[in-house]
């Protein structure tokens, strides 16, 4: 009889697997893991041989599962569900004594102040550990391991992330009186799509606030005229404010811009309005523990806060100034 040590295989390696089983597609699977295609069919070849055999079929455009490997994937799903148990119970018993967090730019200055003061006033031997980052580099973070969770914008498709709505964040209109006054429909029966593409400043490629902000505008970001340079949210304001084009400005950051740039004037576009939906991503192999529930109240607090005080304050109407 054969004996296999548990020490010859890695988590790492069943969870490509299990990719793989999902995909049915190595470079599919490579893509999910952000992974190389090499790396990762070097690790299941890794896994087969200490297994005794072959677990899929290598097809051209596909695979599928050999006997061996369809008996082995309800193992790999246990052996996954136990080790992501363990974790629960390490960070419950610990009351979750690190926290990681990751933020992308055009949400991170407005919710983390906040969201930290509440965290501490609840644990304050809690180590929270702050990422911010573009979309696509946090949820490689997450991937990895290399974060708990992840603020992001909803909706994310992506193999192994679960995600849970926390609050919509309506977008406004940004710019200068002069810019808004100028509008030929009138601004106060304007709508995202009757803005021309050379009227927008965006902030540069990569922010998901921009793919967006193009969403919502109806315009391809092939379309010429549209400046996509800024690399902030608080750049962009400056520049809007003093006339370089119109811009959509998050009620999340609204207040905090307004109070920051003289000259920046905002108007709400009519109903309808446009808005991105905020959410909060983990591994789904992560359960539900007492941490991610806890984060998720916290934030989802913080931040209806912040939108629900912008709707009350800020009229539809810029004043002028």
């Amino acid at each position: 009889m054969r004996y296999v040590s548990l020490m010859s295989f890695t988590l790492r390696q069943l969870h490509y697997f299990k990719a793989l089983v999902e995909q049915r597609n190595f470079g599919r699977a490579a893509e999910v893991c952000h992974v190389s295609q090499p790396a990762l069919s070097v690790q299941i070849r890794a896994l087969e041989e200490v297994l005794g055999g072959p677990l899929v079929e290598r097809r051209a455009r596909d695979v599928v599962l050999t006997p061996l490997g369809r008996s082995v994937l309800p193992l790999v799903d246990q052996a996954l569900a136990s080790a992501d148990r363990l974790d629960r119970f390490a960070r419950d018993q610990a009351g979750a004594a690190s926290l990681s967090l990751g933020l992308i730019p055009t949400m991170a200055p407005y919710l983390l102040p906040g969201v930290l003061a509440e965290l501490r006033a609840q644990n304050l031997s809690l180590r929270v550990h702050v990422r911010e980052a573009r979309t696509e580099q946090l949820l490689q973070a997450l991937h990895k391991g290399e974060l708990d969770a992840a603020v992001l914008a909803l909706p994310v498709s992506q193999a192994g992330l679960t995600s849970v709505e926390l609050f919509r964040d309506r977008f406004l209109l940004a710019g200068s009186w002069s810019r808004l006054e100028r509008l030929s429909q009138g601004v106060e029966a304007l709508r995202p799509t009757d803005l021309q593409p050379t009227q927008l400043m965006l902030l540069e490629d990569g922010h998901c606030l921009t793919d967006q902000a193009l969403e919502v505008c109806g315009h391809d970001r092939a379309a010429a005229g549209i400046n996509m340079g800024a690399s902030s949210l608080a750049t962009l304001s400056r520049l809007v404010a003093e006339g370089f084009g119109l811009t959509l400005m998050p009620e999340l950051a609204a207040r905090s811009e307004l109070a920051a740039v003289p000259g920046l004037r905002l108007h709400r576009f009519r109903t309808p309005e446009p808005a991105r939906t905020v959410g909060l991503v983990r591994r789904s192999s992560t359960y539900r523990a007492r941490w991610f529930d806890d984060l998720e109240r916290i934030i989802r607090q913080v931040g209806e806060g912040i939108v629900t005080e912008t709707r009350e304050t800020q009229p539809s109407t810029p004043e002028r100034g």
